[in-house]
């Protein structure tokens, strides 16, 4: 639901049992550091989301076969805290050493493939290589479209992603339409004040911004603006930029 200060609250008093319950190398303490990283990272702390996702992986390193699909999530998880803080060759290292394991693990239509094919998409968009990152996301799309229902979130995140490819590549047009179609799901499948709908909004706002549209591109960045400002901590790195972009905005208009 977006509120993270709550959600850190419950996993702290969750971890403080486990801790005292458990020997210090039981995978239900890696999933209980796994859960306490996942919300750092969305609060924008990724020294502290590293930290968690590390003592995770090194449970589950000790405990588990190699090629566990559980090992994957926390090479998953570390790879995108470094994907966030912008060091993408270093991402994309931990992304291909999940994907290795699910190609060995899962079947080919498995849902977590379609994660780590928009994990290693996502990489090629940030470097620039839009062609091989469009490659990524459109087989990630493949396997959720006929793995899930037609609403679920993840597939709005595959639209988001393939949104971002064409908006790099600046045809805003197919960009604002897989973004609209990320919109839609979110709107029905999340609370109002979802910080992922926000990022919807700033997407869509950025699209009509790469068209010149700039009324449609500030109307759409205040709606992300305010979201944020309900849902994350004041010194977040998206309402610092999301702020900036209203400034570029308003100066075009």
């Amino acid at each position: 639901m977006g509120d993270y200060s709550k959600a850190l609250e419950f996993y702290e008093k969750s971890h403080k049992i486990l801790e005292k319950a458990l020997p210090s190398n039981h995978p239900n303490l890696a999933s209980s550091y796994n859960n306490i990283g996942q919300v750092y990272k969305n609060m924008g702390d990724y020294s502290k989301a590293l930290e968690f996702y590390e003592k995770s992986l090194k449970i589950r390193e000790k405990a588990l076969p190699p090629n566990h699909p559980l090992l994957a999530t926390s090479y998953n998880n570390i790879g995108g805290v470094y994907n966030d803080m912008g060091d993408y060759s270093k991402a994309l290292e931990f992304y291909e050493k999940a994907h290795q394991i699910y190609e060995k693990a899962l079947p080919s239509n498995h849902p977590h493939l379609a994660t780590s094919y928009n994990n290693i998409g996502l990489m090629y968009n940030d470097m620039g290589d839009y062609s091989i990152a469009l490659e990524f996301y459109e087989k990630a799309l493949k396997i959720l479209e006929k793995a899930l229902p037609s609403n679920h979130p993840h597939l709005a995140s595959s639209y988001n992603n393939i949104g971002g490819v064409y908006n790099n590549m600046g045809d805003y047009s197919i960009a604002l339409e897989f973004y609209e179609k990320a919109l839609k799901i979110k709107e029905k499948a999340l609370p109002p004040n979802h910080p992922s709908l926000a990022t919807s909004y700033n997407n869509i706002g950025w699209a009509y911004y790469g068209k010149g549209d700039y009324s449609k591109a500030l109307s759409s960045l205040e709606k992300a603006l305010s979201i944020w400002q309900k849902s994350l901590p004041p010194n977040h790195p998206d309402i610092k930029t999301v702020k900036n972009s209203i400034d570029n905005v308003k100066k075009k208009m």
